[in-house]
């Protein structure tokens, strides 16, 4: 089996197995979660990282299309204990490189200890430590990637259309096709529009709530989505998962600001400040919301207090910093999407939840 070599910020090079010949270079993060690696692997919100996954045997499932969240695999390369051979052959096929044979939890301490960080990957029969090292040379920052929405978005709308009369203008900078589904599923008109949308544009959708979706990188360069959330805020309801949170409270007079690594993977509990309840969550982010500006934070992460939920009746906005609608889960808090599509209908009685009713 042919080598490979991890090269990490600060010099240190880890040899490992070659599953998928190629070079890499990203930003190296990790995820705690054990099931759902086809959707992890599918995510937007990967484009530009290397993937390292914290538990030890990925694949043990196959690959099944159907539980893709896009239709390409979005991390530069992949990095695993022990990979399957269905997943090795799916990203070997797909063009991205991919390592095993490695001492993941020794690679997961550091990322907690120092923080995500730059990386370089060789791997094939001809791989060589001075490879990797070439490809973290060369290895931007997450925050250097100022276009990187044009990487992840669509090129022009997309009409997915439900059984209701709600019209849902969501901004594409990076967006799970499961986001377009919750929405489609509970009756809404979903026009997907690409993430520098002008204001005409989405005017002419005419919609009755405007969604900032998910997506990769700096919340500071999706300017044009800022700029849509400042242009149409008290005038349609606004929501947002994610990136989308980030980016209506830059927006609305907040700041954001990068952590140490992040929150990925799917058991990240989130509290509600109003009920006191505790629910688990899936998340994918590596910036976080600093100051809410002119909104109320509504929920909170348990283990470090960055907030999870914004919120503002007045201005008919809500936020969640989490993915509501992952999968293959869990789906504590599928009831997001209702209260979205509530405030396009004055008058509903619908409260807004964090968790599905029992």
């Amino acid at each position: 089996m042919a080598g490979a070599y991890v090269a990490l910020e600060g010099g240190r090079v880890v040899e490992a197995r070659a599953r998928a010949p190629g070079t890499a270079r990203g930003e190296l993060v990790f995820t705690t979660a054990y099931t759902g690696y086809e959707e992890s692997l599918t995510d937007p919100s990967y484009e530009e990282q290397i993937l390292t996954f914290s538990y030890p045997l990925i694949g043990n499932y196959g690959v099944r299309e159907e539980r893709f969240e896009s239709d390409r695999v979005h991390p530069r390369a992949v990095v695993a204990r022990e990979l399957t051979e269905d997943v090795a052959d799916w990203l070997a096929d797909e063009g991205v490189p991919a390592v095993d044979h490695l001492d993941t939890r020794d690679l997961v301490g550091g990322i907690r200890e120092e923080g995500a960080m730059k990386c370089g990957i060789a791997a094939g029969p001809d791989a060589t430590p001075e490879d990797a090292l070439a490809e973290l040379e060369d290895c931007p920052g997450m925050s250097d990637h100022v276009d990187i929405g044009a990487q992840v978005s669509v090129d022009e709308r997309e009409i997915h259309l439900g059984e209701g009369d709600t019209d849902v203008a969501l901004v594409d900078c990076g967006a799970k096709d499961s986001i377009v589904e919750s929405l489609v599923d509970r009756g809404a008109n979903v026009h997907v529009l690409p993430y520098d949308v002008a204001p005409e544009d989405v005017e002419a959708v005419d919609p009755d709530i405007l969604f900032v979706s998910n997506g990769p990188g700096d919340p500071a360069n999706f300017e044009a989505a800022r700029s849509l959330v400042d242009e149409f805020v008290g005038e349609i309801p606004l929501a947002g998962i994610c990136l989308g949170q980030q980016i209506i409270a830059r927006a609305l007079g907040g700041t954001t600001e990068k952590m140490d690594f992040g929150h990925r993977g799917v058991n990240q509990p989130v509290r509600d400040l109003e009920t006191n309840r505790v629910v688990m969550t899936t998340q994918n982010h590596g910036y976080t919301v600093a100051d809410p500006g002119d909104l109320d934070v509504t929920q909170v992460n348990v283990n470090d207090d960055t907030p999870e939920g914004l919120d503002s009746e007045d201005l008919d906005v809500i936020t969640r910093q989490y993915h509501p609608e992952a999968n293959p889960g869990p789906h504590d808090s599928l009831d997001f999407f209702d209260d979205v599509l509530a405030m396009a209908r004055p008058g509903d009685d619908s409260s807004r939840r964090l968790v599905t009713a029992d």
